[in-house]
């Protein structure tokens, strides 16, 4: 009994402190404190944020998915990435395959299901980073400036959130994701391509 103890202790032991995951909600969707509960009016959402002085991100996220527990585990619990993203960004979690009713910016209510097909998301985490000002008629997608598909580490998400926080999409300096993100790698010159 009490080797079953140390061996308890030692694995509770070798857990890193940022494993906390957020509280799943009935959706089992992970809810991040940062995450804003709204009626999912996109027009109503924009803004809201930029009277905040904040930037629309939309999560897209399912049941299940193992590479959005990845992240809510190991780079949103994350001090200093919840806190960049909970003082710069408006985020609304999306279901990919909810009901609830969504209006997107060119004015088509339809379910969250609805939705992310036509946005064309095929998988999560998807997460859509949208313009302080939306073109008349444009939908979410074609309004985004910019894509976030898939998990990535704390350093490729952090740099992402800061590539659009910054606006550095409008930049003409031949600085795209790719290249600052390579560049904020050697900034770091912590060895990890991440």
């Amino acid at each position: 009994m009490k080797a079953w103890i140390g061996a308890a202790f030692a694995v509770a032991m070798a857990l890193p402190a940022w494993a906390d995951v957020a509280p799943m909600g009935d959706d089992g969707l992970y809810k991040e404190p940062w995450m804003r509960d709204t009626f999912k009016d996109l027009r109503e959402d924009l803004a809201e944020a930029n009277a905040e002085g904040r930037r629309l991100v939309l999560f897209v996220e399912q049941r299940g998915c193992i590479y959005c527990h990845k992240m809510h585990e190991e780079v949103f619990s994350l001090p200093d990435v919840a806190e960049y993203i909970e003082e710069n960004f408006f985020v609304v979690q999306i279901n990919l395959h909810g009901d609830t009713e969504i209006t997107d910016f060119d004015g088509e209510s339809l379910s969250e299901k609805a939705a992310t097909r036509k946005w064309r998301v095929l998988f999560t985490p998807n997460i859509i980073f949208l313009p302080e000002e939306v073109p008349e008629g444009a939908a979410a997608i074609d309004a985004a400036v910019a894509v976030m598909p898939g998990a990535f580490s704390k350093g490729t998400t952090l740099d992402m959130f800061t590539w659009v926080e910054e606006k550095r999409y409008e930049l003409d300096n031949g600085e795209d994701f790719q290249r600052y993100h390579a560049r904020r790698i050697q900034e770091r010159d912590d060895g990890n391509f991440d």
